[in-house]
Formats: C-alpha cells, structure tokens, sequence
C-alpha cells in the first residue's frame, strides 16, 4: 500500500507475518537530508499489526520532521 502525504510517498510493507513497517521517500525522489547525511529512502516506525497504523506512525514522523526544520531554520 502506497499513500502520498506532504510531498512524500509512503509505502507500508509486511517485514513478517502480521509484523508492518513503512518506508519513506520524496515524492519526487530526491534524497532527505538528516544532519547532512544524504538518504534516498528511510524505514521507520515498529512493528504495527496493519499498514493503517504503519502509514499513521510515518505520517507523524513526517510532520516532526518537518517541525524540526522549521525550529532550525529560526536559528
């Protein structure tokens, strides 16, 4: 299952039976910058028991990140 969200596709996978993850990337598929380190695609979150929860934890990571370069860019 594949979900756009805030210029990101976000895609959630089984890693092993009833055991879902999401993996994050930019919609137009350049890399995300964390402290410099260029990452083409990141696998985030736990183990959720449905690719509805694994979606919703990435979708959170996504808007932390965003809050976090929003605070960095006031400095």
């Amino acid at each position: 299952m594949t979900t756009l969200y805030d210029g990101f596709d976000i895609e959630s996978f089984e890693a092993g039976k009833g055991l879902w993850h999401a993996r994050i990337r930019r919609a137009d598929f350049s890399p995300v910058a964390i402290d410099g380190v260029l990452f083409p695609t990141m696998e985030v979150g736990f183990a959720w028991p449905d690719p509805d929860a694994a979606i919703a934890d990435a979708k959170h990571h996504i808007d932390r990140f965003r809050g976090h370069a929003d605070d960095s860019d006031d400095e």
